[in-house]
């Protein structure tokens, strides 16, 4: 089961394995506060594609496609997810305050 979560909700012991899916450290939060398991820094979009989009609704459906074409080299990330997710909960975190249009919601659809 994948499930999202912003990083700065209160970890709860439903979250599984938490799992940081943004190229930055999240402003203001303390890694000890976060309890994350892993930083997946390398699955998060480019810095490129990341400020093209800049959390941009009118951009969400273009920023799919391009953070897909991005993934496509990076199989071996989305394989070791796919199986943490068979083996139990994972949460993917992320820092976006628009909790619709990010990184994680589009990581969790090309999961499942």
């Amino acid at each position: 089961m994948v499930r999202i979560k912003r990083v700065y909700d209160e970890p709860a012991a439903e979250d599984g394995k938490r799992i940081l899916v943004d190229r930055l450290w999240p402003r203001g939060i303390a890694k000890e506060k976060a309890r994350i398991d892993e930083w997946l820094k390398e699955i998060a979009p480019s810095d490129e594609l990341r400020k093209w989009f800049g959390h941009d609704p009118a951009k969400w459906e273009e920023f799919r496609e391009r953070y897909r074409r991005e993934l496509e080299a990076k199989a071996e990330l989305l394989g070791g997810l796919r199986k943490l997710a068979s083996e139990g909960t994972v949460t993917l975190l992320f820092a976006a305050k628009d909790e619709e249009h990010n990184n994680a919601v589009a990581l969790r659809e090309m999961l499942d």
